[in-house]
This record gives C-alpha cells, sequence and structure tokens, in this order.
C-alpha cells in the first residue's frame, strides 16, 4: 500500500493583524503555525488537515473575537456551535466545504500588506508510482484562488506541441 503524502507551505509570514482570532485558531489547526515576529508561518509536512479538532472554549472566545468581521468561516463555525452538544469540550470541524484557502483570501480582502498569498504543495508518494508525484501552486488574491498543477502545465506543454506539429 502506498502512502501519499502534499507537503504544503505558504511562504509569506501572515500578519496576526490581519487574521481574526479564529482564522489564526482555525488555520492552526489545519497546518503547522510557528510564530514569526509579529506574524505566523504557515505549513505542513503531510498536508493541511481538513478534519480539525478545536477546544470549544478556544473556540467560543476566537469566534466572539471575530464577531464584526467579514471572515466567511465564522458563520459555519456558529452554525457548527448551535448544533454541536454543549457539554462536548471539543468540536468537530469539516473543513473541506470551507477551505483553507477562502481563509486566505478573507486575509488577503483585509490586509494592508498583503495583494496576493502564495502557497506550494508538493505530492510525493512511499512508492515510486506515476500518479504519486507533482505539485500545485495556488496565487490567491481578493478577487480569486488560480491554480495550477504540474499535470495542467505539462498537458499545456503536449498541447503546445500538437499544435506545431499540426500548424
Amino acid at each position: 500500500m502506498a502512502d501519499y503524502f502534499s507537503p504544503t507551505v505558504i511562504p509569506e509570514i501572515i500578519p496576526n493583524a490581519d487574521m481574526t482570532e479564529l482564522e489564526l485558531l482555525l488555520l492552526s489547526q489545519m497546518f503547522d503555525a510557528e510564530s514569526d515576529g509579529d506574524g505566523t508561518y504557515f505549513h505542513s509536512w503531510q498536508g493541511p488537515s481538513d478534519l480539525i479538532l478545536v477546544n470549544r472554549a478556544e473556540l467560543i472566545v476566537a469566534l466572539d473575537a471575530a464577531s464584526n468581521s467579514d471572515s466567511q468561516v465564522r458563520n459555519y463555525v456558529e452554525q457548527k456551535l448551535k448544533n454541536g452538544a454543549a457539554d462536548d469540550t471539543s468540536v468537530e470541524l469539516d473543513m473541506s466545504g470551507l477551505s483553507w484557502e477562502v481563509i486566505l483570501q478573507d486575509i488577503v480582502r483585509r490586509s494592508a500588506k498583503f495583494r496576493y498569498i502564495t502557497v506550494t504543495t508538493a505530492f510525493t508518494c512511499s512508492k515510486m508510482r506515476a500518479d504519486g508525484f507533482g505539485g500545485m501552486a495556488l496565487f490567491i488574491t481578493a478577487d480569486a484562488i488560480k491554480a495550477c498543477s504540474t499535470t495542467e502545465f505539462l498537458s499545456d506543454c503536449l498541447a503546445d506541441i500538437a499544435g506545431q506539429e499540426g500548424g
């Protein structure tokens, strides 16, 4: 059996002032987070987590602090808290529907420093399989989330060659 990984880095140090407490809490659960001055560096050696378990008390405090923000993730977390058992000490959040890319886009929208955030992901495999390697780059702006995989790049190159041979 092969194990697939997607090590991911966000090379920009994101100023903590540009993130709501809720966004910082969630991104810190989805990625490994390292403090760097007044900002945070996010990365993950195996890939960002879509399913996270967050301390309920911390989540409530962060949600309250984000009450006046335009963060798209705020409404999702509010609903999860309403639907969950009040006596649970942790809240399980499936972030696959409202991904970390959307959180990063909200940060760019509010940021005085960033016009964009980039993300680089490698695709690796524990066995040497043709489908187990590659990568992806994302370019996140206030208006768009653009992505290009190595597969897409190679397909474009092959299409260019086919066009040159046919023309």
